[in-house]
């Protein structure tokens, strides 16, 4: 996986818990929020799984048949 490098900012004191608990588990700041993020990620796939369930029923959001689209695109 290749590397991005992001310059970003923090509250002082969001930076300064970011330092305590990266010393405390003993790693980077960077591994730290890159793990903070990647749960953040995955919690928020959740919410947005929820909300287009949530569209679905309410018949904002269509759904098709599996079978019909791959019979669209020529797909068996």
């Amino acid at each position: 996986m290749s590397t991005v490098k992001k310059l970003i900012s923090f509250d002082s004191n969001i930076a300064a818990e970011l330092e305590s608990v990266s010393e405390a588990l003993h790693i980077s700041q960077k591994e730290l929020v890159e793990r903070a993020l990647d749960f953040y990620f995955d919690h928020t796939d959740s919410i947005i799984a929820q909300k287009i369930s949530e569209d679905v029923e309410k018949g904002k959001v269509g759904v098709h048949d599996a079978d019909e689209v791959f019979e669209q695109l020529g797909i068996h």
